[in-house]
């Protein structure tokens, strides 16, 4: 949370941000705010817990209100507060009823503080909902929801049940924090039927595989599918991968749990091919001068530092590789699979996958790390022999050349 000191001169002077909008706060008025647009507009608000919920209260744009102006507001507010009343509802009535885009904005700032996909969440308001911004909450039906739903699905039936799936936290969001007298449109509308996706690479789709992964040329991103498909982690840990998360001699990889799907410490196998090129990546980070090393081992000069999303080099891949179904998600599927294939329990797979099962729970506990990284070992070969990496292995009972 960003906090200056408010003067004419440093407001103006405070950057744009590239997207979105961001919230500065004043350093010596307490609950008084800036929020600056990718726009360049400027408005000043008061941020303050009311009643048990989080109120944002539009004071005026700046530079219209001066500085002593917007502190002079704040401390009128927060006097009314002191006396029991909420300004908010004031306002909201004044006005008839929150906008969406008021509440979405409510919704992500505490979305932000415990979810960890909450940019997934701007992002498909960004793409999906924004039209609806200026509209009141009570003008949006559940024949809104319904016709954007259908014409989501149409393209993307899993996308438009997440859409949905938000919408409906949203809205309840308005009706438990906001005073939201309207039923949650939401209801009634009924999801797409999802087939259980079990996509993974086959033999002959190994070798294409391999062939195209072997062919691009950005080093950074051959090693990150490399290692997609290899530990069977989820794309986002890989992505995010440190340097002080791994014991390459032991081969593991040790996710925290504030980085894993289920909060718990993940220990993750990491197969021989995988070590090897951990190693390399290792070796060039480390023959750098100290202030250009990464803490990453696939590092960006985005804000985050690490790898985001690369949808261009996968979509080259699986073009190049005829494999234009193929998701990066099936990486991690098609370890799984080839365990199994090669003739590990579901419990190991599960375990190795990071998987909590209620049923299986006790099962995992007593379950050691051996037969896992057995497993993925074996797994990993298979596949790399499939694929054509790895020469097939000497028959049994062959002269070995002899």
């Amino acid at each position: 949370m960003a906090r200056i000191r408010f003067t004419k001169l440093a407001l103006e002077r405070f950057p744009t941000p590239p997207s979105g909008r961001v919230y500065v706060y004043d350093s010596t008025t307490p609950s008084l705010s800036l929020c600056v647009t990718a726009k360049g507009s400027r408005s000043f608000y008061l941020y303050k817990w009311i009643n048990g919920r989080p109120e944002r209260i539009h004071i005026g744009k700046f530079p219209d209100l001066t500085v002593e102006q917007a502190r002079k507001a704040i401390d009128r507010l927060r006097g009314e507060i002191a006396e029991g009343k909420n300004p908010a509802d004031r306002k909201r009535t004044a006005r008839g009823m929150m906008t969406f885009g008021e509440l979405f904005d409510a919704y992500l700032e505490r979305a932000k503080l415990h979810k960890r996909t909450w940019a997934g969440d701007e992002w498909q308001y960004t793409k999906y909902l924004s039209q609806w911004k200026n509209r009141k909450l009570s003008s949006i039906t559940k024949a809104d929801i319904a016709r954007l739903h259908a014409k989501t699905g149409k393209e993307a039936p899993y996308t438009a049940n997440r859409l949905k799936a938000l919408l409906s936290v949203v809205f309840n969001t308005a009706i438990n924090d906001f005073g939201y007298e309207g039923l949650n449109p939401c209801r009634g509308v009924k999801r797409f039927h999802e087939t259980k996706r079990d996509r993974f690479l086959l033999p002959e789709e190994l070798k294409r595989f391999f062939s195209a992964l072997s062919d691009e040329p950005d080093d950074t991103l051959r090693d990150f599918f490399w290692l997609c498909l290899l530990s069977g982690a989820r794309r986002g840990n890989v992505q995010s991968m440190r340097w002080d998360e791994l014991t390459l001699d032991r081969g593991e990889w040790r996710i925290p749990g504030d980085k894993s799907k289920n909060r718990e410490g993940m220990l993750v196998h990491l197969p021989p091919r995988a070590v090897e090129i951990l190693q390399e990546r290792k070796t060039e980070n480390e023959s750098k001068p100290k202030a250009k090393r990464s803490e990453f081992v696939f590092p960006s000069y985005g804000a985050s530092g690490h790898l985001v999303d690369p949808k261009a080099s996968w979509e080259r891949i699986r073009t190049t590789a005829k494999l234009p179904g193929l998701r990066m998600h099936d990486l991690r599927r098609t370890l799984a699979s080839w365990q199994a294939i090669t003739g590990a329990s579901l419990h190991v797979v599960g375990k190795s996958l990071g998987h909590r099962d209620p049923n299986a729970t006790a099962i995992y506990a007593r379950l050691t790390q051996t037969p896992v990284s057995e497993s993925v070992d074996k797994a990993a070969v298979a596949m790399l022999t499939a694929g054509g990496v790895l020469p097939e292995p000497p028959k049994e009972g062959s002269s070995n050349g002899r």
